[in-house]
């Protein structure tokens, strides 16, 4: 029987019509019980507090490694990979990550098969077989995943960060691990490597270190005697829970200048402070708070000086959470050229914003503006499916109280100025190091971090340099934000007569076409616009679709300032690039929506070009470009499949090629004669009605299509641009050998695509339901049993309504270092 214990009143959003319960079972394993009678999908997750940090020395990647072989077969269910084939058998997936401080198992599937799948789930807990068999093919998969991070700029810079810290302190162990680690070193020591981690397995996955979190259709009562006949058993070895509070770093690993040589033709600067982790505060919010303004991207703000100085062209602050020991505040800036040249000054001016904040102190508008907002946030979020909900939820169970095992840190309640205070005095020159990435570094560095192989060099750091730095950085007004107007006040929802419950045809003329669906299921004061501009001028050559790209870059350049606000407020818009022109969204909460969306448009409408910012934007896009090189071999093999397939696309080299000679009085003429022709095909949902929907593109007409001297002319049907595929022979194959674009990437890929059919409503679902079983089956024998190679997928593809599947492998064994891409039909 589970644990007698109060009845805990779990915070939840308004909107939640689904039933909660905590329950502990006899074993101490901590549940949550989730009951939503409207579901077709369970799900599960369970959160073990064990993750790499807890490898024993000399054996790093040994959790990663249990990860891996845990869903791989039990005693009583014994047959190999059996969990998975079962949950793909009927609807569901399955997925295990392992981070720092635990590991997180999540699987969902039909509700109506949940009974079987859960107790398949918990023998994996109870008693996992691991085959010596299976676990040398799961080290070889382990090492062929590190071999496809090597040229990984995210994972070199996070094990640098890692290299440059105590010696021995389980903070430098990497996450994933290696054939080295995990077999050439333990035979070296005469370890059995099966022996090994049936002994990790058996000491650290005790119950008491559990959290499980169910989401299910049936009542609560039901959930709890299924919970309790399947779980109870896992062993409970009453571990504690591991802390990690030994010093990470020494007085030389502070105050550190790195410079790095990445892979990509980026220049960065990463500006890192080790913190107290906030989830001790989670209710003040100190870091939400200094990330809101720090991050800020509005008048006034750190970026949006440097922004203006042509220095930089974004700049993100978050805190990284690496255990409940220890975690780091970081600032990470993409720099321009003329940025990378002014190093000194942006630290300067960040330090003098720092400064800023200490002198102004802590404005309670700033923060009840904050807790405002998120507080509309969690009310109001949007639905999300059952795999995610419970994969979210799981590893929140071990930081906060059950009453906030939901909200977790997402609602600051409690304005304390001395908290925010605290983590403000740890944003400091004596404490700070700096990592700057850059090509430019290359010859000039003299150290290499061993596991990536990454070049960097080390330099001290006074404060009084940073003082100097602060001193001669560009006397800028920076300043706090303004109050925020985008922050929604009407949250009533719509009384919409005829609730559609299919997309209708609202609205037809000879500009534009609105089709129109109002919110009949979630209920929630959001809405959805996307306005498709479809110009035949934007990509009818190489020149043509740079061009459209720097016009979009500028567009969300020039917006960036008054966007900030709306996107802080939960209103966000996007423009990008399609395959007949452009596409303008927006999304979040209705009642300020218009007033963004119009905004969007006279943008689009006045579009002038700034030279100084056309000649960042056209610095960003050519790396942009340049960087199609460094992504993985298989994302080359899919584009050139999508080159080969797509009408009117034109190849990565040709845009590079016309780049160079692109001015700025090209992009004014061109986006004039992009805009003069056009037809406008709009989608509104949501909480929204429909005399609003048919107002809100009668005013976009308006704009671009009235007036004495309309922007746009009218578009004949013969004008607009049709999406066409390539209709492949049927009984040919084709067979493309490229040549891998970096020599420094030892991965090789295949990709194999089978062109199946034309959109039909029943053929779609049968495509589906055939690629969705034969996924895992084809992920088993590929990576595990074959040894292709960690990436190896099988999915279904639908290339603008041309359905079809897809085999990709990529490897550093199997394939040489060309690698292909391959094509043949069905239809």
């Amino acid at each position: 029987m589970a644990v007698s214990e109060e009845e805990v009143e779990i915070v939840k959003p308004r909107t939640d019509k689904s039933e909660y319960r905590r329950i502990v079972l006899r074993n101490s394993l901590e549940v949550l019980l989730i009951s939503d009678p409207d579901t077709d999908k369970a799900a599960a997750a369970m959160n073990v507090g064990v993750g790499s940090f807890n490898d024993p020395e000399g054996l790093h990647g040994l959790a990663h490694l249990l990860m891996m072989m845990l869903f791989y077969a039990s005693e009583k269910y014994p047959l190999e990979d059996g969990f998975s084939k079962f949950v793909a058998g009927h609807g569901g997936g399955k997925r295990g990550s392992i981070h720092h401080n635990y590991t997180n198992y999540v699987f969902d599937v039909n509700a109506d098969c949940f009974e079987e799948a859960l107790d398949r789930f918990a023998q994996s807990f109870i008693k996992a077989l691991m085959s010596a068999e299976a676990i040398m093919r799961v080290k070889k998969v382990i090492d062929s995943g590190y071999h496809n991070e090597l040229l990984s700029d995210f994972w070199r810079m996070d094990q640098l960060q890692k290299h440059l810290s105590v010696e021995g302190h389980p903070f430098q162990k990497s996450i994933s691990g290696n054939w080295d680690t995990l077999e050439v070193q333990p035979k070296k020591k005469g370890l059995d490597i099966r022996h090994e981690l049936i002994k990790f397995y058996e000491e650290n996955y005790s119950a008491n270190l559990m959290h499980l979190v169910i989401y299910a259709k049936d009542s609560l009562d039901k959930t709890q005697s299924l919970v309790e006949h399947n779980f109870q058993e896992i062993q409970n070895t009453n571990r504690s829970c591991s802390h990690f509070t030994g010093p990470l770093f020494t007085s030389e690993h502070l105050q550190i200048l790195v410079k790095v040589v990445p892979v990509r033709q980026d220049h960065k600067l990463r500006i890192v402070w080790p913190i107290e982790p906030s989830n001790c505060h989670y209710k003040e919010g100190p870091c939400r708070y200094l990330i809101h303004l720090i991050g800020h991207r509005g008048e006034g703000s750190l970026f949006y000086i440097l922004k203006a100085l042509g220095w930089a062209t974004s700049l993100s602050a978050k805190e990284l959470a690496m255990s409940s020991d220890f975690s780091f505040f970081q600032i990470l800036i993409f720099l321009t050229d003329a940025g990378h040249e002014h190093m000194q000054d942006i630290v300067g001016l960040l330090f003098k914003y720092i400064q800023l904040l200490r002198q102004s102190g802590f404005c309670k508008w700033i923060f009840d503006e904050l807790s405002s907002i998120c507080e509309t946030q969690f009310h109001y979020q949007d639905k999300i499916s059952p795999f995610n909900y419970v994969d979210n939820i799981a590893p929140s169970m071990q930081l906060y109280p059950p009453k906030d095992w939901l909200v977790q840190s997402s609602l600051p309640s409690k304005f304390s100025p001395g908290i925010i205070q605290k983590v403000l005095d740890e944003l400091t020159p004596n404490n700070v190091r700096i990592f700057w990435e850059s090509k430019n570094f290359e010859g000039c560095t003299n150290m290499i971090e061993p596991w990536f192989g990454t070049a960097y060099s080390v330099e001290k750091i006074t404060v009084s340099l940073i003082q100097q730095w602060m001193l001669s950085a560009p006397n800028e007004h920076l300043h706090l934000p303004a109050p925020n107007i985008f922050i929604p006040t009407d949250l009533s929802l719509k009384d919409v007569k005829d609730k559609a419950e299919f997309p209708i045809l609202l609205r037809k003329s000879s500009y534009s076409t609105l089709w129109y669906k109002p919110d009949t299921k979630f209920c929630t004061p959001k809405a959805y616009v996307i306005i498709d501009f479809n110009c035949p001028y934007a990509i009818n050559s190489p020149a043509a679709t740079v061009l459209t790209s720097i016009f979009i870059q500028l567009l969300k350049d020039y917006l960036n300032e008054y966007a900030c606000d709306a996107g802080i407020a939960g209103l966000y818009y996007g423009i990008g690039s399609t395959y007949s022109g452009f596409q303008v969204t927006l999304d979040g909460y209705n009642h300020k929506l218009r007033t963004l969306l119009e905004t969007v448009v006279e943008k689009i409408a006045k579009f002038k070009v700034k030279p100084d910012r056309f000649l960042v934007i056209k610095e960003m896009v050519t790396n942009a470009y340049q960087n199609f090189k460094f992504k993985q071999p298989y994302q080359q093999a899919e584009y050139y499949i999508s080159l080969i397939l797509q009408d009117h696309a034109w190849p990565w080299m040709e845009h590079i090629e016309v780049l160079p000679h692109i001015e700025s009085d090209d992009l004014a003429k061109f986006s004039s004669l992009m805009l003069s022709r056009a037809f406008l095909q709009c989608y509104m949902a949501g909480n929204i009605e429909p005399s609003e929907a048919e107002s809100m593109i009668q005013h976009i007409e308006d704009v671009f299509f009235k007036g004495t001297h309309p922007i746009c002319q009218l578009q004949s049907p013969s004008q607009r641009m049709k999406y066409k595929v390539v209709k492949l022979e049927r009984g040919v194959n084709y067979l493309y050998p490229v040549e891998g674009l970096n020599p420094s990437d030892d991965n090789s890929a295949l990709v194999h695509y089978i062109q199946v059919h034309q959109d039909a409503c029943v053929m779609n679902v049968k495509l589906q339901l055939f690629a969705h079983i034969a996924e895992q089956t084809a992920l088993h024998q590929l990576r595990s049993v074959d040894q292709l190679g960690f990436t190896t997928r099988f999915t279904g593809r639908n290339h603008f309504g041309i359905r079809g599947v897809q085999f990709t492998i990529q490897s550093t064994v199997k394939v040489c270092r060309v690698f292909l891409f391959t094509l043949h039909c069905l239809i």
